[in-house]
């Protein structure tokens, strides 16, 4: 498990962030970090699945940050998925 540090946005954000993630965690759980910085402070919470967008492509919620190749300081957008 190492952990790095990404670069990443929620789409109804202004705000850029860097959020550390380990690369064991799924991409729902690297959605889960990024929201906490987000939902509730600057993002409305809803009822609807968070998603992850890395290089154009929605990624499936259960590979790896590994798997993907997210790398040290790549950038990733969370939003929802309604």
């Amino acid at each position: 498990m190492a952990m790095l540090p990404i670069t990443a946005a929620h789409r109804e954000d202004f705000v850029v962030l860097v959020v550390p993630i380990d690369d064991t965690d799924t991409m729902a759980q690297v959605a889960e970090k990024v929201a906490a910085h987000t939902v509730g402070v600057r993002v409305a919470p809803r009822e609807a699945p968070l998603k992850v967008m890395y290089k154009g492509q929605v990624q499936p919620d259960h590979v790896t940050v590994g798997e993907v190749g997210i790398g040290l300081m790549d950038f990733v957008e969370v939003f929802y998925d309604e």
